[in-house]
């Protein structure tokens, strides 16, 4: 009786899989950790930056009779920490599409 085994090629296949697939999530996740920088980056010159160190500066322009440093220290971070949070659900979004991590929208 002659047996065939296709244990080693499937074994094979699988490896290739495994290694395209490593390689994928890596892309992925250097992307994602790309983004994440760059929007911390931007979230701490807002709150600190802006709320703290270049206060004195700020402080010379007015919006609506507030002096701009106090306004980002109270109100501009907290606007700016929302703007960026829909940024990076737009960015996920997208490179979730690219990747093929996306989820139907069931509506």
């Amino acid at each position: 009786m002659c047996k065939v085994s296709f244990l080693p090629f499937f074994i094979l296949q699988l490896n290739i899989l495994v290694s395209y697939l490593k390689k994928e999530m890596q892309a992925y996740w250097k992307q994602n950790l790309k983004y994440l920088i760059i929007l911390l980056i931007v979230w701490f010159t807002v709150s600190f930056g802006a709320g703290i160190l270049f206060v004195d500066q700020l402080n010379v322009i007015k919006i609506g009779g507030f002096k701009l440093g106090f306004w980002f220290a109270q109100q501009g971070a907290i606007y700016t920490f929302v703007i960026l949070i829909l940024v990076y659900i737009k960015l996920m979004n997208k490179l979730d599409k690219k990747y093929g991590f996306h989820e139907e929208d069931n509506l």
